[in-house]
């Protein structure tokens, strides 16, 4: 039951990270439209914030699910090579409860503080 719990988790965060992914795309790809636009120079717009300033909080959004993905296909990587729920440091399997909370963790909850991460 354990693995395929945990491959159902992962398979779910792949899912959702890609969905998250395609939706900033999205958003993003209007905002080039918006600034190809009419509304290009928004920088004294008093209705809110300026397109810059959105393109900017797209971006790292779109950084930080990037990242996400890069951990999940590592996960997916250590569940191909036998080593998914092994700790990197120590070499004991990581606790259930933690890959619960966090199936991309590399590290036991002991070796996670002693790196502290």
């Amino acid at each position: 039951m354990r693995e395929a719990e945990m491959r159902k988790l992962l398979d779910e965060l792949a899912a959702d990270a890609s969905a998250r992914l395609a939706a900033i795309d999205a958003d993003l790809e209007e905002l080039r439209a918006d600034r190809r636009g009419d509304q290009a120079d928004d920088e004294h717009d008093p209705e809110g914030a300026t397109l810059s300033a959105e393109w900017s909080r797209l971006a790292g959004l779109r950084d930080e699910i990037a990242r996400e993905q890069h951990d999940i296909d590592a996960a997916f990587s250590r569940w191909e090579a036998g080593e998914f729920g092994v700790c990197v440091d120590c070499g004991k399997p990581i606790p259930v409860g933690r890959l619960r909370a966090r199936p991309t963790a590399t590290r036991c909850v002991v070796c996670a503080e002693r790196a502290g991460g």
